[in-house]
C-alpha cells in the first residue's frame, strides 16, 4: 500500500482499496523450487518478460504472485530457467511439501550411503593397489561413486550453461570437482561432492522444516460452515455462505466467518487470531471473528462479511504474501550473488595461474589445488537462503503474537523508527463513551439538554452522538426534527421543533459568540446551545485501555518519542496525555491537521509510526513510515492501508511488533557477518594452502546450515 503514500480524503480510501483489490494478481505454487538461487532466476526471468507488470518469487513458501495476461508464455519461461519447476494453481489443498519432494529425499539418503560405502572403498583400494597393476579398479570406484552422487549437479550444471546460465553453485562445485579428478585428487572430488549433496539434503529439511511451521500457521483456515436453513442445517464451504445468513457453530468448531451471536453464549479460542492464550468469553449481541475456536456452548451467528473479507482470511493473505514487499538487505544479497560468483570464478582462475608464473618453485597442480579449494569455500547457499528465511521467521513469529506485517520492508522500517504518534480515542482509549454528567445552566433543566443533544445527534453515527442517544432512552420523534447540518470540526446545527439548537465543542461556542461559564471541562464535552442562548453541557467520558500506559512506557525505555493526535479538547487531552506520560500532544484536530503534523515530523529526516483505528485515521496511516492499525475492532479501510496490523487492538503490541523486527534484523546481520566472516578466512587459508577441499566443503556447508537454523530460529523465540 505504499503507492498510496499521500494525503486521501477519507471518503476515496475505500475506492482506492476496491481498484487495488481488482487488479490482476494472482498466486501459483512452485512445484519442485528446491534452491533460493533458483527462485531468484526465476522472479528476474519472469520479471523482464513484456507480458509481465508485476512479479515476485518467494522461496520461504515456493509461490509466485504475478500480474500478467500471458501464463502460457511464464510457463515457458520458467521451464527455460529451471525445467524441473511447475507451476501449480494455488487454490488447490495440496500440501507445501509434496510426496514427490520426500520420495526425491529418499533417494538422496540413498545416494549418499552408496557414495559413502564407494569412497571408503576406494581409499581402500588407493592404499592396497595404487602402484600395481590393479590400480585401475581405484578408478572405477571413484567415478562410479562420483556420478551416482554428483550427476544431478553436473547434468543440472551442463543444461545451465546451454541456457546462458554460467555462474551458479552447480557450475562451481562441477568445475570444483572436475578440477580435482584433473590433478589425481579423486578421493577429495568425490567427497566434495558428497558432502554438498549431504549438505544440500539438509538445507531441504530445514526450509521443508520452515514451509511446515508456516503450513501449521495457514491451517487455521475453517474447512467448512454450518448453514441453517429454515430448521435444516447443512455443512458448505465457508466461501458459500453471505452476509444476513445464519450459521451453526458447535463446540470443538472452528468459527468460519465473521458475524454476530444471535443465540447462545461460550468461550472462544482467540490465540489464531491475537495470539492470546486465554479463551475470551461470548454472548449474545457480541462480534465474534472468523478463525476462532468455540470451547463450549454451541453458538447462532448472523454472517456479517463474505470469507473473503473476514479476519481469518485477511491474515492468511497478508501472512503468505508479506515477502513479495522484500527488505533493502534481500534485494542486495540478491544482486550481490548475482555478481559475487563470476568474480570468485575469475579470481580463482587467475589464482591457479599466476602464481606459478611469477613465483620460483610453484607447480601448477599446487595452485590448481587452492584455487579448487576457493571455489569451494565462496558459493554463496548460506546468503540467499538465510537471509529471505530470516525474514519470513520474523513476519511468521509476529503473527503468532497477532501481529500482521505486511512486507519485510515494513519490518527493516520499524527497527528505524525514532517517533511514534498515536491516535487517542479507540487507540489509546477504549472508545466506549458513557454520559457521566449534565450540568444545567439559564433555567434549563437536564432533560431538556438531554433530548436537544439527542435530537440534534440523532442522525449521527458518530461514538459521541450514539453514547448521548443512549443516555437519553426515550424515543425519537423524527418530524420533530427538521433541517441538520454538520459543522466539520465543531458539531451540529439542528432545527428542533423550529428553534436552532447547536450541540458541539468549545471552538463552535466561541465560532458562534456563545457566552458561556468555562471552557475547560474534564472529559470530552458536548455544548449544548438553543436559539442562542446556553443551555449548558453534557460530559462524556472515555477511559483508557488496560496496557496503553504500559504500552507508552515500553516505548520511552527504548527512547522512542512518543506523541499523540485527538480531535479532543486541549484540556481533555491533557489529562489524557499526562496520565499515560506522554509530554507532546496535539488536540482539536481534523483528520487533514493530523496528516499534517505527520508530514512536519516526517520532513525531521527520522522514521515516523503512526497508530490509529478508525476510517478517518486512513489517511494519517498511509502518509506514515509505517503505518500501524488496531484490526479487531479497527475499520476496514485502517486496515488495508496500514503496513502493521495489531489483531489484539493492544497498544502495548507496538513495542513487541519492534522486539520482533530488531530481533529479525539481528538474526539476518549475523547470517551475513558470519558468512562472509566464515568464508573470507578459509578463502585465506585456501590461497595460503593450509585449507584442504575435505575442510573447504565442511566450512561451506556447515556456515550455510548454522545459517538457516539461525534463520527459524526467530519464527519460535
Amino acid at each position: 500500500m505504499k503507492e498510496i503514500k499521500a494525503f486521501v480524503r477519507p471518503n476515496h480510501v475505500n475506492e482506492i482499496i476496491e481498484q487495488l483489490k481488482n487488479n490482476g494478481m494472482k498466486k501459483y505454487k512452485l512445484k519442485n523450487l528446491d534452491c533460493a538461487s533458483c527462485a531468484a532466476k526465476i522472479e528476474d526471468g519472469v520479471g523482464k518478460l513484456q507480458e509481465v507488470k508485476f512479479v515476485t518469487v518467494n522461496f520461504a513458501t515456493a509461490s509466485m504472485t504475478i500480474d500478467t495476461e500471458n501464463l502460457e508464455k511464464v510457463k515457458a519461461r520458467i521451464k527455460e530457467i529451471e525445467p524441473e519447476v511447475e507451476i501449480e494453481d494455488d487454490n488447490n489443498e495440496k500440501t507445501i511439501v509434496s510426496s514427490s519432494e520426500l520420495a526425491e529425499n529418499k533417494w538422496t539418503i540413498i545416494k549418499a550411503i552408496s557414495g559413502i560405502l564407494l569412497l571408503v572403498a576406494g581409499l581402500i583400494f588407493e592404499e592396497e593397489f595404487h602402484n600395481t597393476p590393479f590400480h585401475i579398479a581405484e578408478y572405477l570406484v571413484f567415478v562410479t561413486a562420483y556420478l551416482i552422487v554428483g550427476w544431478k549437479v553436473i547434468s543440472t550444471a551442463g543444461k545451465n550453461i546451454i541456457r546462458g546460465k554460467v555462474f551458479d553453485e552447480q557450475f562451481l562445485m562441477t568445475i570444483a570437482t572436475l578440477g580435482a579428478f584433473a590433478i589425481d585428487e579423486m578421493p577429495e572430488a568425490v567427497a566434495v561432492m558428497l558432502f554438498y549433496v549431504v549438505g544440500e539434503l539438509f538445507q531441504d529439511i530445514a526450509v521443508n522444516r520452515s514451509r511446515k511451521s508456516v503450513k501449521a500457521l495457514l491451517e487455521i483456515r475453517p474447512d467448512y460452515a454450518n448453514i441453517k436453513i429454515n430448521s435444516e442445517i447443512k455443512r458448505v464451504s465457508p466461501n458459500e455462505v453471505h452476509p444476513g445468513q445464519i450459521i451453526v457453530v458447535k463446540p470443538g468448531e472452528k468459527i468460519p466467518l465473521d458475524g454476530n451471536v444471535i443465540e447462545g453464549n461460550s468461550f472462544v479460542d482467540t490465540s489464531a487470531l491475537t495470539g492470546e492464550s486465554v479463551p475470551r468469553s461470548v454472548k449474545e449481541k457480541e462480534t465474534v471473528l472468523a478463525g476462532m475456536i468455540n470451547k463450549s456452548g454451541l453458538l447462532t451467528i448472523e454472517v456479517t462479511k463474505e470469507f473473503g473479507e473476514s479476519s481469518i482470511s485477511k491474515i492468511l493473505e497478508m501472512v503468505e504474501n508479506a515477502t513479495s514487499k522484500k527488505a533493502e538487505t534481500e534485494k542486495f544479497i540478491t544482486t550481490f550473488a548475482k555478481y559475487y560468483t563470476p568474480v570468485v570464478v575469475f579470481g580463482a582462475l587467475l589464482l591457479a595461474v599466476v602464481p606459478p608464473l611469477l613465483i620460483s618453485g610453484a607447480t601448477f597442480s599446487d595452485w590448481i589445488y587452492r584455487a579448487l579449494v576457493v571455489l569451494v569455500i565462496s558459493c554463496p547457499c548460506a546468503l540467499v537462503i538465510s537471509i529471505p528465511l530470516g525474514y519470513f521467521g520474523g513476519i511468521g513469529g509476529a503473527s503468532r503474537r497477532g501481529i500482521l506485517v505486511k512486507g519485510s520492508n515494513f519490518l527493516d522500517a520499524l527497527t528505524q523508527v525514532k517517533t511514534v504518534v498515536f491516535d487517542k480515542t479507540g487507540t489509546l482509549t477504549k472508545g466506549e463513551f458513557k454520559v457521566t454528567e449534565i450540568v444545567t445552566s439559564n433555567g434549563f433543566s437536564k432533560e431538556e439538554i438531554s433530548e436537544y443533544a439527542a435530537y440534534a445527534e440523532y442522525n449521527s453515527n458518530h461514538p459521541i452522538a450514539k453514547s448521548i442517544l443512549e443516555s437519553h432512552k426515550l424515543d425519537i420523534d423524527n418530524s420533530r426534527i427538521g433541517k441538520v447540518e454538520e459543522i466539520s470540526g465543531h458539531g451540529v446545527r439542528a432545527i428542533i421543533d423550529k428553534k436552532v439548537v447547536f450541540a458541539g465543542n468549545d471552538k463552535l461556542l466561541h465560532k458562534e459568540n456563545i457566552a458561556h461559564d468555562k471552557c475547560e471541562i474534564e472529559g470530552t464535552v458536548v455544548h449544548v446551545v438553543v436559539d442562542r442562548e446556553y443551555a449548558g453541557y453534557i460530559v462524556i467520558s472515555d477511559s483508557l485501555k488496560e496496557d496503553s500506559v504500559e504500552a507508552i512506557g515500553r516505548l520511552n525505555k527504548k527512547g522512542i518519542k512518543t506523541v499523540m493526535l485527538t480531535g479532543d479538547s486541549k484540556y481533555a487531552a491533557g489529562i489524557f496525555a499526562r496520565k499515560l506520560g506522554i509530554k507532546e500532544y496535539y488536540a482539536e484536530l481534523l483528520p487533514e491537521n493530523k496528516v499534517e503534523h505527520i508530514e512536519k515530523m516526517l520532513n525531521k529526516n527520522s522514521k515516523v509510526a503512526f497508530v490509529g483505528d478508525g476510517i478517518n485515521d486512513a489517511p494519517v496511516i498511509a502518509r506514515a513510515d509505517v503505518g500501524i492499525a488496531m484490526g479487531a475492532l479497527g475499520s476496514d479501510a485502517a486496515i488495508e492501508t496500514a503496513d502493521v496490523v495489531l489483531m489484539t487492538d493492544s497498544p502495548s503490541k507496538v513495542a513487541v511488533a519492534m522486539d520482533v523486527a530488531r530481533k529479525t534484523r539481528n538474526i539476518v546481520w549475523q547470517n551475513i557477518i558470519f558468512a562472509l566472516g566464515v568464508k573470507a578466512a578459509f578463502i585465506a587459508l585456501g590461497i595460503f594452502g593450509i585449507a584442504t577441499m575435505w575442510e573447504a566443503v565442511f566450512g561451506d556447508m556447515g556456515v550455510a546450515l548454522i545459517a538457516v537454523f539461525n534463520a527459524v530460529r526467530v519464527m519460535r523465540s
